[in-house]
């Protein structure tokens, strides 16, 4: 399950590559299952609202899907109101499964990028934090 404990936080070492490999292997799964159900609800759409055959529904909803467009022409208001919503839904999809794919790459090169930060000796950035107090040899 995807959630806070998902990823490693803040304080804690990043995850060894075979740990990334999984993640990142479970999150593509994931989108994919997101795909093909959204691919049969299409298809099951098209089927019974736009009276077309399976392979042409499998078609039409694959290149919705894909952000191709419509194949056939539909001749009913039902079937004309899926299409439109399933084309949203479909755009919205496409958004979602990048991110749920790149989620553990991003997480992990910002995770190194800050670990590196932290555990660099000339970085620089620190010394704005502090205020230098003269000392009295400084005098």
């Amino acid at each position: 399950m995807i959630g806070f404990r998902y990823f490693e936080h803040l304080g804690q070492p990043i995850a060894s590559r075979r740990r990334f490999f999984r993640r990142l292997g479970a999150n593509a799964a994931l989108a994919l299952a997101f795909i093909a159900a959204s691919l049969a609800a299409g298809m099951a759409g098209y089927h019974w609202l736009g009276g077309l055959g399976w392979v042409d529904a499998f078609l039409n909803a694959a290149m919705i899907l894909s952000g191709m467009g419509p194949v056939d022409n539909l001749t009913n208001d039902a079937a004309k109101i899926f299409a439109g919503m399933y084309a949203i839904y479909s755009g919205l999809l496409v958004v979602a499964t990048s991110a749920l794919i790149f989620a553990p790459v991003l997480h992990r090169l910002l995770h190194r990028m800050h670990l590196k930060s932290d555990q660099d000796p000339d970085d620089d950035d620190n010394d704005d934090r502090k205020v230098r107090r003269p000392g009295p040899s400084s005098r």
